[in-house]
């Protein structure tokens, strides 16, 4: 169990902020560490997590300055959600993130590298190596405060949700996500809430409209300006933002909304960044994804 460590004299001393990395192998683990690390963070990678308490009661100790640290969690997944609760049973505080990745990727990834994965002397081969790991990280998975599915990023792209999720708001500050996806490829894993906009008007069969994309002026017209896109904004947008302040002390501290059409280029798109500046004029840190618009 942790301990808050306090001066000889009964001072409370340095308590760190804690990001306490997991997640399958070959899902970004390492990149999570590297965008952390070039974000300030003091970054132990690899931790066994026997050793994760005694890292951080270490840092806790009288004149210690790191204030922010990350832990990469090592393949000892068996104690790994009692690790999580002790975590959370202290005075730091925790988030927990969890990378994920669809099989067939993880599969292609270690094709690509030749690398052999951590459990394959457990399985008969890689993708049953895989599914082993994901049942073991269950656990970890259902506790973990941040869930990010890199199936669809490179490691920029991973850096940069890094970065919006975790680096660049306030300590114990609720954040949202908002991400625009196109059903046909697929709706996203790492959602907390899924909205489906395809009863809007579709600009793919206007033909001035269908180069342009949700973030251009004249789709954001068409799909939200007026009739059932304007209504869906006003009302979506006041219930989403009336929930905030109950998943905040609910103990949340990330929530993922996920907006799709059926390509992910206009109306889902349109409606993401409507919906962010919703939230954001309610004071709460918001940042966007559009996953499929390139394509």
């Amino acid at each position: 169990m942790f301990t808050r460590a306090t001066s000889p004299v009964g001072t409370v001393v340095n308590v760190a902020e804690v990001v306490l990395i997991t997640g399958l192998s070959g899902a970004g683990r390492s990149g999570a560490a590297d965008a952390l690390e070039d974000l300030g963070w003091y970054v132990v990678d690899n931790l066994p997590t026997e050793l994760v308490d005694t890292i951080v009661d270490l840092v806790d100790q009288p004149g210690g300055d790191i204030d922010r640290l990350a832990l990469v969690a090592g393949r000892q997944h068996q104690r790994l959600a009692d690790k999580i609760a002790d975590l959370r049973a202290s005075e730091h505080d925790v988030t927990v993130l969890f990378l994920d990745a669809t099989t067939p990727t993880l599969v292609a990834r270690y094709d690509a590298t030749r690398r052999r994965h951590p459990m394959e002397l457990e399985a008969p081969g890689v993708e049953q190596a895989i599914e082993l790991e994901r049942g073991q990280l269950e656990s970890a998975r259902a506790a973990a405060d941040l869930i990010i599915d890199t199936t669809d990023l490179n490691i920029h792209e991973l850096s940069d949700r890094i970065g919006a999720s975790i680096g660049a708001t306030s300590k114990g500050q609720l954040r949202v996500a908002i991400t625009s996806f196109g059903f046909k490829h697929g709706s996203p894993r790492d959602a907390d809430i899924v909205m489906d906009v395809r009863f809007l008007p579709n600009p793919h069969w206007e033909p001035e409209l269908r180069p342009q994309t949700g973030l251009d002026e004249a789709v954001r017209e068409f799909v939200i300006a007026h009739g059932p896109g304007a209504d869906f904004i006003d009302r979506f947008g006041s219930l989403l933002t009336d929930l905030l302040p109950s998943y905040a002390s609910g103990g949340r501290s990330y929530l993922t909304v996920a907006i799709g059409c059926t390509g992910g280029r206009h109306r889902s798109v349109a409606v993401a960044e409507a919906l962010a500046e919703r939230v954001r004029e309610h004071g709460t840190a918001v940042g966007t994804r559009h996953r499929d618009l390139g394509r």
